[in-house]
């Protein structure tokens, strides 16, 4: 049957060892695409490349580090990078399509609507939508980072059946196999655990096998999307077809939920919190394990100056996130009934709806 794919490639996995694009690479990869492609499939690439296609075009001598510099590079190699993929991909009988995104446009309902029926249509035609980050308007503290979460973001979006990050790595392993002969490469991974991140790495870690974190929280806003996932290499001819038959280089990550509705995919992933609440244990079993709504006597603080419409976290008692809501309370309001019954709260308070936060408009995390 044909199925939504999202494949992402790295700039690691794209450069020569100058640090510029390597047009064979692009050629490769454009190949393991087009076998899938030509069994029916539809396929999404997020890619990097940018700075690196352009870098040397611009005349900096090695790949620049100042945001100005890399900005500019990504200007210059954006086109060039486009037109690598377009001659690869010509080759193939594939046309390819073009969309730069930002996190802005994810947090915006109206403008990620219409990225999603821009893709939809794209792939009805059987084009080939090639996504990168805008890095030319895109700041450092919105940045996605090295595609990673995009990638997930974006097969979240369309829900996709699968999400292949290629990497120059061949999965995640339990120690760093460069340093320890002992490491073992973790072939498949159902639930993204503490011990699962610190493997990956990250501040303070002694085991992490760089680069692997960002690969790893991808994989878990996939899995919580619905999507499974797999990182790994593709390195020699038929690689891609064998991770999407099961026998790749690399690991898998398995889900079995549910792709998220559009609605919820912009509650869990692209909204931006105002605020905070922190509920008792009742409260926090009621909405993380028995779909109910969130009452005024399960709070037991708010944190941040919110109002009626915005989005907020939800603690519990040792702060932990539960998930996010949308709060039909302001939070002057929320503190003057935390903890109270629901006659108390319309004998203090007039509010639209009794529910600090409605279960249709909640998502657990």
């Amino acid at each position: 049957m044909s199925q939504v794919i999202v494949v992402k490639i790295g700039s690691s996995s794209l450069t020569s060892e100058e640090g510029g694009l390597n047009r064979d690479r692009v050629a490769f990869f454009a190949s393991e695409l087009a076998t899938l492609h030509a069994e029916g499939h539809q396929l999404l690439l997020v890619t990097s490349g940018a700075v690196a296609a352009g870098f040397r075009r611009i005349g900096y001598p090695v790949r620049p580090k100042q945001t100005r510099e890399k900005q500019a590079a990504a200007a210059v190699g954006q086109a060039l990078l486009m037109q690598s993929y377009q001659e690869a991909f010509a080759r193939h009988g594939i046309v390819v399509a073009q969309l730069l995104l930002t996190r802005a446009d994810f947090s915006n309902r109206e403008r990620i609507r219409n990225a999603s029926e821009t893709i939809e249509e794209l792939l009805r035609h059987r084009i080939l939508p090639i996504i990168n980050e805008n890095d030319t308007v895109a700041t450092h503290e919105l940045k996605f980072g090295d595609n990673d979460t995009l990638s997930a973001l974006v097969a979240n979006l369309v829900r996709a059946s699968r999400l292949f990050i290629l990497t120059d790595t061949d999965g995640l392993y339990t120690a760093d196999p460069r340093k320890d002969p002992e490491a073992c490469r973790i072939d498949r991974v159902e639930q993204i655990s503490g011990r699962i991140l610190e493997i990956a790495g990250g501040a303070g870690s002694s085991v992490g096998t760089g680069g692997m974190r960002s690969k790893i929280e991808a994989a878990r806003i996939a899995m919580r999307g619905g999507v499974s996932a797999f990182v790994g290499r593709a390195v020699e001819p038929g690689d891609l077809k064998l991770a999407f038959e099961g026998a790749g280089k690399g690991t898998y990550f398995d889900t079995h939920r549910h792709n998220l509705p559009m609605k919820k995919q912009w509650l869990a992933f692209h909204s931006m919190p105002q605020g905070r609440i922190v509920v008792d244990a009742g409260a926090e079993r009621a909405l993380a394990e028995g779909g109910k709504s969130l009452l005024p006597a399960g709070v037991c603080g708010v944190e941040g100056d919110f109002h009626h419409g915005d989005v907020v976290e939800v603690l519990n008692l040792q702060r932990e996130t539960i998930g996010r809501g949308v709060v039909n309370y302001d939070a002057w309001q929320i503190q003057a009934v935390a903890g109270l019954n629901t006659d108390e709260v319309r004998r203090r308070i007039d509010v639209g709806r009794i529910e600090v936060i409605h279960r249709d408009e909640w998502i657990t995390l």
